[in-house]
Protein backbone atom coordinates (compact mmCIF):
# COMPACT_ATOMS: atom_id res chain seq x y z
CA UNK A 1 0.00 0.00 0.00
CA UNK A 2 1.45 3.37 -0.99
CA UNK A 3 2.37 5.76 1.82
CA UNK A 4 0.25 8.51 0.25
CA UNK A 5 -2.77 6.24 0.44
CA UNK A 6 -2.12 5.45 4.11
CA UNK A 7 -1.62 9.15 4.83
CA UNK A 8 -4.84 10.24 3.08
CA UNK A 9 -6.93 7.52 4.74
CA UNK A 10 -5.39 8.26 8.14
CA UNK A 11 -6.11 11.98 7.79
CA UNK A 12 -9.75 11.16 7.11
CA UNK A 13 -9.90 8.80 10.09
CA UNK A 14 -8.17 11.17 12.51
CA UNK A 15 -10.37 14.06 11.38
CA UNK A 16 -13.46 11.93 11.95
CA UNK A 17 -12.35 10.86 15.44
CA UNK A 18 -11.17 14.34 16.48
CA UNK A 19 -14.15 15.99 14.79
CA UNK A 20 -11.99 18.90 13.65
CA UNK A 21 -10.40 19.60 10.28
CA UNK A 22 -7.59 21.56 11.98
CA UNK A 23 -5.71 18.25 12.18
CA UNK A 24 -4.92 18.60 8.46
CA UNK A 25 -3.15 21.93 9.00
CA UNK A 26 -1.64 21.45 12.47
CA UNK A 27 -0.12 18.02 12.02
CA UNK A 28 2.50 18.33 14.76
CA UNK A 29 0.37 19.65 17.62
CA UNK A 30 -0.16 17.41 20.62
CA UNK A 31 -3.72 16.21 20.07
CA UNK A 32 -4.19 15.40 23.75
CA UNK A 33 -2.98 18.80 24.98
CA UNK A 34 -5.11 20.56 22.35
CA UNK A 35 -8.17 18.69 23.62
CA UNK A 36 -8.75 17.01 20.25
CA UNK A 37 -8.08 13.51 21.55
CA UNK A 38 -8.81 11.88 24.90
CA UNK A 39 -8.43 8.30 26.09
CA UNK A 40 -11.80 7.20 24.72
CA UNK A 41 -11.16 8.86 21.35
CA UNK A 42 -7.70 7.25 21.27
CA UNK A 43 -9.29 3.81 21.64
CA UNK A 44 -11.80 4.70 18.92
CA UNK A 45 -8.86 5.68 16.71
CA UNK A 46 -7.04 2.39 17.38
CA UNK A 47 -10.19 0.44 16.54
CA UNK A 48 -10.54 2.48 13.33
CA UNK A 49 -6.93 1.78 12.39
CA UNK A 50 -7.48 -1.94 12.89
CA UNK A 51 -10.67 -1.87 10.86
CA UNK A 52 -9.23 0.26 8.04
CA UNK A 53 -5.76 -1.25 7.72
CA UNK A 54 -5.87 -4.58 9.56
CA UNK A 55 -3.14 -3.22 11.84
CA UNK A 56 -3.40 -3.85 15.56
CA UNK A 57 -1.76 -1.29 17.81
CA UNK A 58 -2.35 -2.22 21.42
CA UNK A 59 -2.64 0.79 23.75
CA UNK A 60 0.21 -0.69 25.78
CA UNK A 61 2.43 -1.23 22.71
CA UNK A 62 3.28 2.44 22.20
CA UNK A 63 3.90 5.37 24.49
CA UNK A 64 1.47 8.27 24.30
CA UNK A 65 4.35 10.46 23.10
CA UNK A 66 4.68 8.17 20.06
CA UNK A 67 1.07 8.77 19.00
CA UNK A 68 0.17 12.25 20.20
CA UNK A 69 0.28 14.08 16.86
CA UNK A 70 -1.12 13.42 13.41
CA UNK A 71 2.32 12.86 11.89
CA UNK A 72 3.33 10.43 14.65
CA UNK A 73 0.11 8.44 14.32
CA UNK A 74 0.53 8.19 10.55
CA UNK A 75 4.14 7.07 11.04
CA UNK A 76 3.12 4.32 13.48
CA UNK A 77 0.54 3.00 11.01
CA UNK A 78 2.90 3.21 8.02
CA UNK A 79 5.65 1.19 9.70
CA UNK A 80 3.16 -1.52 10.63
CA UNK A 81 1.48 -1.62 7.20
CA UNK A 82 4.86 -1.93 5.47
CA UNK A 83 6.29 -4.33 8.04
Amino acid sequence: MANGTVEARMLDLIEEVCDDEVIREERDIDLFEAGLLDSMAAIELLVGIESEFGVVIAPTAVEREEMNSVNKIIHQVEIRVQG
